[in-house]
């Protein structure tokens, strides 16, 4: 009973079972779907360039205003008038009143447009506002 280089009586052979693979990979795709429109919060504007950004005061989850080219303010992606708007951050900041707050204003606009914003927004009850840029790499 001496098995020789040639004899095999039964062979096994290895293969990988791809379907958990698939399932990981479409499970993280699904993840990675859902998440990303989460990242970009606020409307979309064209942001000011610095060379120089203020890192220390950065907030984990600031209350985001826009103000596009149209003039149109925004509290997140919510578009309201100037009258509403001062209404509507007031009552969020009733909830949150310690919260920052993050303007992005397009530089498009003028200074005193921004401005506008701000001072409705002091009326409002807001405490802090940081003004959202763009870094410019070196």
């Amino acid at each position: 009973m001496s098995m020789g280089g040639g004899g095999q009586r039964g062979s096994v052979k290895a293969e990988i079972n791809v379907t958990p693979l698939v399932d990981v990979v479409l499970v993280l795709l699904i993840i990675f779907m859902v998440i990303t429109p989460m990242l970009q919060r606020g409307k979309d504007v064209q942001l000011p360039k610095a060379t120089t950004i203020d890192k220390a005061k950065k907030d984990a989850d600031p209350i985001i205003l826009s103000v596009t080219t149209d003039h149109q303010i925004y509290i997140e992606n919510d578009a309201f008038s100037e009258g509403d708007f001062e209404s509507k951050l007031k009552a969020k900041l009733i909830v949150t009143p310690n919260k920052k707050i993050l303007l992005k204003g397009d530089n498009a606009l003028a200074f005193e447009d921004i401005r506008k914003v701000m001072n409705l927004a002091r009326k409002a009850g807001a405490k802090g506002i940081a003004l959202g840029v763009e870094e410019v790499k070196k």
